[in-house]
């Protein structure tokens, strides 16, 4: 079969590899779409698991079953690449991606692959697509769930106004999302292109220099997209008293998070972290997508082919492109 394997951010390529065996219990997939995450084109971050088959946001068919599964050949179905053991202190109080189960399994060799291998333990997180549902579709569902997560540890409700700094894809997602919840949206990034996205999915979309005259009084909840120190100063800035701002993408490690000791005390300000997504938050995604709140052509998602990952990978880490999802060349639905 053949796979995207980064060797580094400027070295990815298509090469072949064996397709996986299956012990007991395990599923093969055939995998029909898979998204490039924005994650992964942080250099800092993704360096340090190269060489790797790339992709955890496959949706695909269940081409083989080895012994007992609840699932069977031809289903169509989302795999998280963690799932957790819903045993443990960390997944009893509901934070399932600070489970070692979770943070030790994976799909093999990747999501960025004509097939993958679904450990037993996986399967707690794997989910049957709807009918009706498209397979780029489908694929955005991982990142979405990242996203559910991020505006309920945010504390979206109905009536809040929410903040978005960064429209790439995730906080196209975020848009898209908090509108649903019934949120007053509104968003900045520096790229005239995908503030027209977001605008055209509802929020109130403008330049970070305007922010003064757009939102003079802060947001109730801002979410900060970049990991960068500036865009968290900007962050701090733009939330309300009695605010919340969430981090939703990590530093470097040699960059500090510096932060207004008197501004976060005096204002009664949070600060959260949202790192990833649980399984109560894949089962939400999937019904955004199902629903269609979401979808791969309201993000401004562009299809490629397995061979034309390099170029999409470069594409989006140079910002010319909102989401490269990978078709495999099947159907669609």
């Amino acid at each position: 079969m053949r796979a995207a394997v980064l060797y580094d951010v400027d070295d990815v390529r298509v090469e072949e590899r064996p397709v996986p065996q299956l012990g007991d219990g395990e599923l093969l997939i055939r995998t029909v779409a898979s998204g490039i995450c924005s994650g992964d084109v942080m250099p800092w971050y993704i360096r340090r698991k190269a060489p790797l088959v790339l992709g955890h946001e496959p949706a695909g068919i269940v081409a083989e079953v080895r012994g007992q599964s609840s699932f069977e050949v031809g289903d169509r179905v989302f795999v998280h690449h963690h799932a957790p053991c819903f045993d443990c202190a960390a997944c009893r109080r509901g934070a399932h991606v600070q489970c070692a189960t979770w943070r030790g399994t994976k799909i093999e060799p990747g999501g960025i692959a004509e097939y993958f291998r679904v450990p037993v333990e996986n399967q707690r997180d794997t989910l049957r697509i709807p009918r009706g549902v498209s397979f780029p579709d489908a694929a955005l569902t991982e990142p979405l769930a990242c996203v559910v997560k991020s505006l309920r540890r945010g504390g979206a409700a109905p009536g809040d106004s929410v903040y978005v700094i960064g429209l790439g894809v995730m906080g196209q997602l975020h848009v898209l999302a908090a509108k649903q919840i019934g949120c007053e949206v509104f968003a900045s990034d520096f790229i005239e292109e995908r503030r027209s996205i977001a605008a055209r999915n509802g929020a109130v979309a403008f330049s970070p220099e305007e922010f003064g005259s757009v939102l003079a009084a802060g947001a109730a909840i801002v979410i900060c997209g970049p990991g960068t120190a500036r865009a968290m100063e900007h962050a701090f800035e733009a939330v309300a008293p009695s605010g919340t701002v969430v981090m939703f993408t990590p530093f470097p490690p040699d960059v500090p998070l510096q932060i207004d000791a008197g501004r976060l005390y005096f204002g009664d300000l949070r600060v959260v972290g949202s790192y990833s997504a649980g399984p109560d938050d894949t089962r939400a995604a999937l019904e955004l997508i199902e629903r269609r709140v979401v979808s791969a052509e309201k993000v401004g998602a562009t299809l490629v082919t397995l061979d034309g990952v390099p170029r999409a990978y470069r594409d989006l880490a140079e910002a010319r492109i909102v989401k490269p999802i990978v078709s495999f060349g099947q159907p669609s639905a």
